[in-house]
């Protein structure tokens, strides 16, 4: 197999993989930064975004007779024929350590047989294909290690990743995706009739039907939660509430879900969603995420909590009647989720 250590007379280390962005590069960034609300997450999407399209011009360019895919995928995975890759984008690599969520590795959904860094340099055009790490070879390097979490992410040195990428393109050409093993989701319990079904009906709520764990947003402000927030700022139509918890990561402590439902033009249904606090807290922790899915699991949407925000809301949004989505709040590695249909 391949000599992986990295030597100080390495060609390679004076010669980087560089990978020129143009402007179709940063239009297409920007168009899917804007589909998020916050700075910093913005930021970061747009550093993603420039890495994984570059990377997929990179493997386009070198494998032409491949599939490559991205369209279901979250921002940073690409899909080349049975093989999965996760681009890593990082700004700079001044002190060599690489941040790698731990989602990314322990999600059967989202793990991928190849974890690849990708450095963005935004102002001067251009992205450095830095080296790559096998999924069975991470996995092993964090036994072994035994890598640390820090905010919900492993840091691993850069002097473990493959810094040859044509070792890269090789794996490509001469293995089978099973040959690198990824982690399978555990077969669903099968579950009584009346249990299957969890998803959120909103249509119904212009109907005046609500399950009984949407709570009417009165009933929540009456209660010993107190919540933070004012119905005057929502608009005509149905409201309701649930609580949503969290677990034992922030004491117990549980946040009110608000979605308002309209009708709209067209038959389609207008939804708008607030995330606030309960109780006697006025603030929301920092760092919370309220996300929106699609059916598939794509980020549409995501809006990240600041140190002083007494609430946290998504862009309002349409759909037609029996379009799906969910909705996720989520606090470093702990999320909750809630399925809905138009």
């Amino acid at each position: 197999m391949f000599n992986r250590k990295a030597h100080s007379t390495d060609l390679r280390l004076f010669l980087p993989e560089v990978i020129w962005l143009g402007t179709k590069h940063f239009d297409l960034a920007r168009e899917m930064s804007d589909r998020v609300t916050g700075e910093a997450q913005q930021w970061q999407t747009y550093l993603n975004a420039l890495a994984l399209l570059s990377f997929e011009q990179w493997l386009s360019d070198r494998l032409p007779d491949r599939a490559i895919n991205r369209d279901d995928c979250p921002i940073g995975y690409l899909r080349v024929g049975e093989f999965k890759f996760w681009a890593i984008a990082t700004e700079h690599l001044l002190d060599e350590l690489v941040n790698i969520p731990q989602n990314a590795i322990d999600k059967p959904e989202r793990a991928a047989h190849f974890y690849v860094l990708l450095e963005v340099l935004e102002e001067e055009e251009k992205v450095i294909l830095r080296g790559f790490l096998r999924y069975d070879e991470l996995v092993n390097y964090r036994l072994r290690f035994n890598f640390k979490l820090r905010e919900g992410c492993y840091q691993l040195p850069l002097s473990l990743f493959d810094s040859e990428p044509n070792h890269l393109l090789l794996y490509c050409h001469v293995l089978q995706a099973a040959a690198i093993p990824l982690p399978v989701a555990p077969p669903e319990e099968k579950l009584p009739e009346y249990l299957k079904e969890t998803r959120t009906k909103l249509s119904q709520w212009l109907q005046g039907v609500f399950d009984e764990a949407w709570q009417a947003i009165d009933r929540l402000s009456d209660s010993e939660f107190d919540l933070a927030f004012s119905t005057r700022n929502v608009e005509e139509g149905a409201k309701r509430g649930k609580l949503i918890d969290l677990g034992m990561q922030l004491g117990n402590q549980t946040f009110a879900l608000l979605v308002n439902v309209t009708q709209e033009a067209e038959e389609k249904l207008g939804i708008l969603i607030q995330l606030h606090p309960t109780g006697k807290e006025r603030y929301l922790p920092p760092h919370l995420k309220l996300t929106l899915l699609s059916k598939a699991g794509k980020t549409l949407q995501e809006v990240t909590s600041r140190s002083e925000d007494n609430y946290i809301q998504l862009k309002r949004f349409k759909g037609e009647p029996g379009k799906r989505f969910s909705i996720e709040v989520s606090l470093g590695d702990v999320s909750v989720r809630e399925d809905f249909e138009f």
